[in-house]
């Protein structure tokens, strides 16, 4: 009997035992379990904006000279620095002038030469003591020694090559010492020059871009607005000045070009730039940041929050980049609570809570005071 009610204690403490575990584990969970993640959400902006189109496109000189000499001979001196600006009519190179004057020198003497006998037959021929046919040949004579001495006197010009224009000349190709051909296009190359100021942007717009534009450029005077690939604002602008006579057949696209101040130089031929179009009035747009848009498949949507606090998410038709911010053209209303930070932390369906903050075109405002959502 004793030993009886020995067993039945012990088993009774081991269930009281084991009823208390399991309390205080339904106690822990519910004082331990974390709060809602925290986001921060803002209305979206609404301000006026303008549509753009965006290109890719790349520098070019507005103009491309290669230098060569117009006649052949010792190559003297080289009368720049490598990489140097340069002014047009600037001298550049000097052959040995030697052998050109020289041979100005021998057409000086034979158009003097000519000249006299013209000028004796013109006596003799008022005197009738030569005939006609002798007096024009001494005036052939005289106009082919003339049209020697000119071309004996540009030999001795080319032999100072100038910069055929103002830009930036490139290193020389041929080193002072070496003889050099001349006189043709085939001849050697001895640098290149070019114009970069002021300079142009090329590209290739679209059919649909070309009519947005062509509708537009009356408007906006044809106003280009470009940033470079490490630039975040479009600070040089421009002027479409040309655009192809016909869309490629190939790419569908239309080839433009504008022109863009370069005082400095700073921009370089070659270089690859970003560049956007005015396409559209100015309009009313509802505008929230590019990270706020989440990509679900082929579609867009951004999360909101609800009046019982829970995430939402609503499809968008969205449209350009404005200052890092993205035009909704449809699916928020005004007073939708957008989640625009903290968008990692959150998923459709779960309960948050939102700190209010404000979107506007350069930043978003510092987060007001915490608002609780349950």
């Amino acid at each position: 009997m004793h030993s009886t009610l020995k067993l039945f204690l012990l088993a009774a403490s081991a269930s009281a035992a084991i009823m208390a575990s399991g309390c205080g584990e339904k106690s822990a969970a519910a004082t331990g379990a974390p709060p809602p993640p925290a986001v921060s959400v803002a209305t979206p902006l609404k301000e006026a904006v303008t549509d753009w189109s965006d290109f890719v496109g790349r520098f070019e000189p507005t103009q491309h000279v290669d230098v060569r000499a117009r006649a052949s001979g010792f190559l003297q001196s080289v009368n720049f620095t490598d990489g140097q600006v340069v002014k047009k009519g600037q001298l550049l190179f000097t052959l040995d002038p030697r052998p050109a004057q020289a041979a100005l020198a021998s057409a000086q003497a034979d158009e003097a030469v000519a000249a006299k006998a013209y000028e004796r037959g013109e006596v003799l021929m008022k005197e009738q003591a030569i005939s006609k046919e002798e007096f024009e040949k001494r005036r052939a004579t005289l106009d082919v020694a003339r049209a020697t001495l000119r071309a004996r006197a540009l030999d001795l010009e080319f032999t100072r090559v100038v910069a055929p224009a103002a830009g930036i000349v490139s290193d020389r190709k041929v080193d002072a010492g070496n003889v050099i051909a001349g006189g043709t296009s085939a001849g050697d190359l001895l640098t290149t020059i070019v114009s970069v100021s002021p300079i142009y942007f090329s590209f290739d717009a679209s059919e649909a871009d070309m009519l947005k534009y062509q509708r537009e450029a009356q408007k906006n005077g044809g106003r280009i607005e470009i940033r470079l690939q490490d630039e975040q604002d479009y600070k040089w602008t421009g002027v479409v000045d040309f655009s192809d006579n016909a869309i490629n057949g190939g790419s569908g696209a239309l080839r433009m070009r504008a022109r863009v101040d370069n005082p400095d130089g700073f921009l370089k031929p070659g270089m690859f730039g970003h560049a956007r179009v005015a396409s559209a009035k100015q309009y009313e747009a509802m505008l929230i940041p590019e990270t706020a848009v989440v990509s679900d498949g082929p579609r867009k949507i951004a999360y909101v929050v609800g009046a019982d606090g829970k995430v939402g998410v609503k499809p968008l038709e969205t449209g350009a980049v404005v200052d890092g911010l993205r035009i909704v053209r449809s699916g928020l209303g005004e007073a939708d609570k957008v989640i625009v930070n903290g968008i990692q932390r959150a998923q459709p369906g779960m309960n948050v809570q939102a700190n209010a903050t404000t979107i506007t075109r350069t930043a978003m405002a510092t987060p007001t005071k915490a608002t609780a959502v349950e």
